[in-house]
């Protein structure tokens, strides 16, 4: 094994989902971490997994019941062919997953197409948030563009690309979303779900399903949300940029906008310890 791989076996290897809930197309895999306090539900976004959330989900479990999951077609979740994965089946299943939980209005922190996905949960499926924390975050308006769209509209194209280009294409986007730089083995670990045959066709079938129709659908009620709503966004995001920080904020009426200087589109590893002080006061 190298270097990388055994670092990247080492990030991977300590977060595990011990928690199995099943849905329409799989199994989903969760966990709790903390047994006092207000519950909060934290919900990752593409082409990630909870795994993001491992140093964040135990610093708030010191003084609340944090619950993590992995979308299905994710991380440790069922991963195959024939499942559906748009953001209208991920938001049915979250709504499902707090119906299991049983929490009541909870709080809910969000990024990426997790944003869209707990939008939607709250405004179409009847999904209770007592607050909601959404940064860098896909929420509605024209946001099909650059490799999402090129992916979306050219599946077929992307699917036969040779193993190294495709393993380019995917280390390349990650680093992307990054400003300050992976810690030794993170990006290898998001990376690894998404090689290989079984890998790279997920990564792509769950690229080509994810659609601006399914924000659309709730776009026009955003200004009914009556519940706090906390936006963090990152200056330095290259992958959702601060236009969409702001124009959620201006849909939005219940919100404060807060930037995050030095940061990129995954304040997890960017600015770890501002989102987790932000969490801490949801």
């Amino acid at each position: 094994m190298t270097a990388p791989d055994a670092a990247a076996a080492g990030v991977a290897g300590s977060w595990v989902l011990d928690q199995t809930h099943t849905v329409d197309d799989g199994d989903v895999k969760w966990r709790q971490l903390g047994d006092q306090g207000a519950p909060i539900v934290l919900v990752h976004g593409t082409p990630y997994s909870s795994l993001l959330w491992r140093d964040i989900a135990p610093a708030l479990a010191a003084t609340r019941r944090v619950f993590v999951f992995d979308h299905l077609g994710y991380g440790q979740s069922d991963m195959r062919a024939g499942q559906d994965l748009t953001i209208a089946a991920q938001a049915r299943r979250l709504a499902e997953l707090l119906r299991h939980w049983d929490l009541g209005p909870v709080s809910v922190a969000a990024n990426d197409i997790g944003g869209a996905i707990t939008l939607r949960a709250m405004l179409v499926e009847g999904a209770r948030f007592s607050n909601l924390t959404l940064f860098d975050c896909v929420s509605g308006g024209e946001w099909e563009v650059g490799l999402f769209a090129q992916i979306r509209n050219n599946p077929e194209v992307f699917a036969q690309l040779p193993g190294y280009a495709h393993q380019a294409l995917v280390s390349s986007h990650l680093r992307n979303a990054t400003h300050a730089g992976y810690r030794p083995g993170v990006m290898e670990a998001y990376l690894q779900p998404w090689l290989g045959e079984d890998g790279q066709a997920a990564f792509y079938r769950q690229y080509r399903q994810l659609a601006q129709a399914d924000t659309d659908d709730y776009a026009h009620l955003l200004a009914d949300i009556d519940i706090p709503v906390r936006l963090l966004w990152g200056r330095e995001d290259r992958i959702v940029p601060p236009p969409f920080g702001r124009w959620l904020a201006d849909h939005v009426r219940h919100q404060s906008l807060t930037w995050i200087d030095n940061a990129g589109h995954l304040l997890q590893e960017d600015a770890p310890a501002q989102l987790t002080a932000a969490l801490l006061k949801s």
